[in-house]
C-alpha cells in the first residue's frame, strides 16, 4: 500500500457543454480523499473525460456516478474516516447503486472479510466484496514490485502495475469475476458494482481498469437515471476457482 499522498490539486476536467449543445454529460466520480494516491487518480480519470471530485464528507456521494477508493494506509484511512461516518456512507451509496473501485487499501477496505484484520478493530470498512485479503501479504515497503499483467476478458496487451505492499486475495466465490491472476492469486477482480485490484494501476499510467470502472459507472447511472433498481450482487457460495498457473495469467 503506498504512503503516497496528494501534494497539490489533481488537474481539474471542463464542465459538460450548456445544456442544448449536444456535448455528453461527463460521468462524475469521486475519489476518497482522506490519504493515499488521490492525484494520480483524478489525473488519470480526467484524461478518460471525467469529472472529478475529492471527497472528505459523506454529503458528496450523493452526486456521483461512481468513487474510487485509493490505495494507501488502509488503517490510516478507516481512522479519518471514522468521525464522519464515511465508509457506511460508501456501503449506503453501494447498495442504492454507485459503481466503486478500490485499489490496494481500497480492496481490503471493501473486502467482507480481512485475514489478519486486528489493525482495523473497531473501525468501519465498507465490504461488499465477497472475498479474504489479506493485508500486505505481498510484503512490505522495501519488497514492492512491478509486474507485467494481462487484464481480462478483453485480451489487451499485457502492461506493467505497481505492487506496493499489496494485500493478497486469498479467496474468492463463485460470484466474484476474476480479471487477473498473479503468482496463483486473483489480483484484479470484479462483483457487481464493485472493481477491486492488488495492485496501482496508476502510479504506472495503466488505464485499463480505469476504462472499465468508468462503463461501469456509466450503466450505474444510466439504470438510476430510467428508475430501475440497481443491485450489488453479493455472493455467498462456494470459493471460486483457483488458477492453475504460477505467475500473471489472463482469464
Amino acid at each position: 500500500m503506498s504512503g503516497r499522498r496528494a501534494t497539490g490539486p489533481a488537474a481539474a476536467s471542463e464542465s459538460p457543454g450548456p445544456p442544448g449543445s449536444g456535448a455528453p454529460a461527463r460521468p462524475r466520480i469521486g475519489v476518497l480523499a482522506l490519504q493515499g494516491a488521490v492525484a494520480e487518480h483524478r489525473d488519470m480519470l480526467v484524461r478518460l473525460g471525467a469529472d472529478t471530485v475529492a471527497v472528505r464528507r459523506p454529503e458528496q456521494l450523493e452526486e456521483l456516478d461512481g468513487l474510487v477508493v485509493p490505495g494507501g494506509e488502509s488503517t490510516a484511512i478507516a481512522r479519518l474516516a471514522a468521525p464522519m461516518g464515511l465508509l457506511p456512507a460508501v456501503r449506503a451509496r453501494l447498495d442504492a447503486g454507485m459503481a466503486v473501485f478500490g485499489t490496494c487499501a481500497g480492496l481490503i477496505l471493501l473486502s467482507d472479510r480481512i485475514a489478519d484484520a486486528e489493525a482495523l478493530a473497531g473501525f468501519d470498512r465498507i465490504g461488499g466484496l465477497d472475498v479474504t485479503t489479506r493485508r500486505n501479504g505481498y510484503g512490505r515497503q522495501l519488497e514492492s514490485f512491478e509486474a507485467t499483467l494481462e487484464i481480462g476478458p478483453d485480451r489487451e496487451p499485457p502492461r506493467p502495475v505497481a505492487f506496493i505492499r499489496a494485500p493478497v486475495i486469498e479467496d474468492t466465490t463463485s460470484g466474484v469475476e476474476v480479471l487477473a491472476w498473479y503468482g496463483g492469486h486473483p489480483v484484479a477482480v470484479r462483483q457487481g458494482r464493485i472493481l477491486a485490484a492488488s495492485f496501482h494501476p496508476e502510479i504506472t499510467g495503466d488505464d485499463r481498469l480505469h476504462r472499465r470502472f468508468l462503463q461501469m459507472a456509466a450503466s450505474a447511472a444510466a439504470a438510476r437515471a430510467e428508475g430501475a433498481p440497481v443491485r450489488l450482487a453479493v455472493a455467498r457460495g462456494a470459493p471460486g476457482p483457483k488458477s492453475p498457473l504460477s505467475g500473471s495469467s489472463l482469464r
